[in-house]
């Protein structure tokens, strides 16, 4: 049913010939697709603006620090949009939701093609930003309608859509603005991609019922509720702050390393170099499968250890040594994504009903975990080099894999003495995930 009661309307993929799609029927590889391509894009577009900084403020005449007030606010109205929208997809029809959305980021993209000034622009992108929370809606719209014994797979295919569009959407944008004619067509290109999404998405997703029947300020209340009330929802929140920020050090202060000697980049080769996390995306698509067969302590270890390995290949020579970085870099973006899989894959086990909630709590924290590793990195770059990044990078996963192996240890103790909970948990502190 919609949200306001009345019958729903027979969805797109439930016409004769297809199968239909209902909560936790199942989802086809082409919807699985559908899913995957569609969180990539909508996350893209926060993420454009960043190699066009230089144009812009050419454009206005501005100095780069007013320019960098784009990325600014568009950081900042990302986390208002993950805290205050993202949850409303326990309460709304989520199909006409995430199509909303889309359809105000194209309008804000199309305005941003043509703003006459800089102030106008910046407003945009903050407007922009709050609505472009479309993927993580969509991720746990995905886990929603997928079966439990495929709910990690699931999970794993589109979180790696969202990363492919993080990595990807700066490559795109300089090569769009420097074939098509600047940077406003990034913007108007971009205008484009979301009108065409939105009607894809309008005619392929079903309406569901909604998952619970609150008020939208119950609704924010409930958010602390619930995390006060699932101790595996906190520590994982903790392992993806850690993660993320340990990722983020690394890609801040990247393209400093690259355009130095040995390496010497240019912007080109510098964007082109995110493409290598890629193929740790692909790769840890992997873990969904150890997580829908209740292996996710295995795979969580696995991963946390890999993300600490990463750091010390890239730390060799101070970074100057070419196959270790790269090896270092498939490593880090295999571990803190799988990590990512498994983590939501573990909490989407939890309440079915507060999916949105729980993917709100995890994805802010998670967010803001990169946020941090972002600005120490760049502090310590500034003052220590390329070791004070390894350190701060390095440092933050092995606090996530030194919180996680205490964790073991309480839990194997505390199953011994029979005081482990239902949902994998140790009696009222807790710990993340099912035993092995």
């Amino acid at each position: 049913m919609t949200t306001s009661g009345a019958p729903s309307p027979v969805p797109t993929a439930a016409r004769p010939g297809r199968r239909p799609l209902l909560p936790g029927g199942g989802l086809s590889d082409g919807t699985v697709t559908l899913f995957s391509v569609a969180a990539g894009l909508a996350v893209a577009n926060i993420y454009y603006a960043q190699p066009l900084l230089t144009a812009i403020a050419a454009t206005f005449r501005s100095g780069s620090g007013a320019a960098s007030l784009v990325v600014t606010v568009s950081t900042v109205g990302y986390a208002a949009g993950l805290a205050l929208l993202v949850p409303l997809g326990d309460i709304v029809n989520r199909r006409r939701l995430v199509v909303l959305l889309l359809s105000v980021v194209a309008l804000a993209q199309a305005a941003s093609a043509a703003a006459p000034s800089l102030a106008v622009l910046v407003v945009l992108s903050g407007l922009l930003s709050v609505t472009a929370v479309v993927a993580p809606l969509l991720v746990s719209f995905a886990a929603t309608l997928a079966e439990p014994e495929q709910r990690g797979r699931v999970t794993g295919r589109v979180m790696s859509g969202v990363l492919a569009g993080v990595l990807l959407a700066r490559t795109g944008a300089g090569a769009v603005a420097q074939y098509a004619g600047g940077w406003r067509s990034v913007y108007a290109v971009a205008a484009v991609l979301m009108v065409l999404l939105a009607a894809v998405l309008w005619r392929t997703l079903p309406d569901v019922p909604r998952a619970a029947e609150l008020r939208y300020p119950a609704l924010l209340r409930s958010v602390a509720t619930v995390v006060r009330q699932e101790p595996v929802l906190r520590l994982r929140c903790l392992y993806g702050f850690l993660c993320f920020a340990s990722f983020s050090a690394f890609w801040a202060s990247a393209a400093f390393l690259l355009v130095a000697p040995p390496y010497s980049f240019d912007e080109a080769l510098i964007g082109a170099f995110g493409v290598l996390g890629i193929a740790g995306a692909v790769a840890a698509r992997a873990t969904g499968f150890l997580v829908d067969r209740g292996r996710d302590r295995t795979a969580t270890t696995v991963l946390l250890a890999a993300s600490c390995l990463s750091w010390a290949l890239l730390a060799v020579d101070h970074g100057r040594a070419a196959v270790p970085l790269v090896l270092g870099v498939l490593l880090l973006d295999f571990g803190v994504q799988g990590a990512q899989v498994t983590n939501l894959g573990v909490l989407y086990r939890l309440r079915p009903e507060a999916r949105s909630r729980i993917t709100m709590a995890y994805m802010t924290t998670y967010f803001l975990g990169g946020a941090v590793g972002s600005a120490v990195s760049g502090a310590l770059y500034a003052g220590y080099g390329w070791w004070g990044v390894c350190a701060a990078g390095g440092g933050a996963a092995l606090l996530a894999l030194a919180v996680w192996t205490a964790e073991s240890v309480v839990l194997r103790r505390r199953t011994a003495a029979g005081t482990v909970g239902t949902a994998g948990t140790v009696g009222t502190a807790g710990t993340a995930g099912t035993a092995d």
